[in-house]
């Protein structure tokens, strides 16, 4: 169960370091009586996100070897060799394009996230599924609720404290990198991809 809250936390932190600093310009634009409501915005978007990576995951188990599935750690590997040589995008223009929308600000807030993480968690949610049984599942997106509850109050903490928010600016990218590449090689060594391989040589 400790492994499963580990993978839990490393692939929800891994997806949403960037994710702090949306959420911080979205509490700053949205006003005070509203700030909860995104909140429950994130709940939508993330449950949207999980939701695609569950159904993904669920078409890939009727894959018969594993090592097979062990390929999928290859894509938060590219994920992360791409966020090396092409940086982090800019997200500003999304978030205000949506918060500025006339929908509700759950609806925007839920645009924003999945805009904005879209392709990211898909790329790193599927292969960690395909990789667990459904207790560990449960075990993992009970820990992403925890999670997402205590990155939504960062990021409002974030509003009153902006030189924290600087340091995600300025380090929370390198910290991506190097969790979706560790998470990238774990996957491909748990599911044996990596040992098998080394067998056929």
């Amino acid at each position: 169960m400790i492994k499963d809250i580990l993978t839990g936390v490393t692939a929800y932190i891994s997806t949403s370091i960037d994710y702090l600093i949306v959420l911080m310009v979205v509490f700053a634009m949205v006003p005070k009586n509203k700030r909860i409501l995104v909140y429950f915005g994130d709940i939508v978007g993330t449950t949207v996100l999980v939701s695609a990576s569950l159904m993904i995951a669920l078409v890939l188990k009727s894959v018969p070897d594993e090592w097979i599935l062990g390929l999928l750690g290859l894509i938060p590997i590219a994920m992360g060799i791409k966020l090396i040589v092409a940086g982090a995008a800019d997200d500003e223009d999304v978030i205000q394009k949506q918060i500025n929308n006339r929908r509700g600000v759950i609806l925007n807030v839920a645009f924003v996230t999945i805009a904005t993480c879209g392709a990211d968690n898909i790329g790193i949610y599927v292969p960690i599924f395909t990789q667990l049984s459904v207790a560990s599942l449960i075990v993992v997106l009970l820990t992403f609720v925890v999670m997402m509850t205590l990155f939504a109050l960062l990021g409002y903490l974030l509003v009153c404290l902006p030189t924290v928010a600087k340091i995600f600016d300025r380090w929370g990218t390198l910290v991506t990198i190097i969790v979706y590449i560790g998470l990238g090689i774990y996957i491909l060594f748990e599911s044996g991809t990596i040992q098998h391989f080394i067998n056929l040589i």
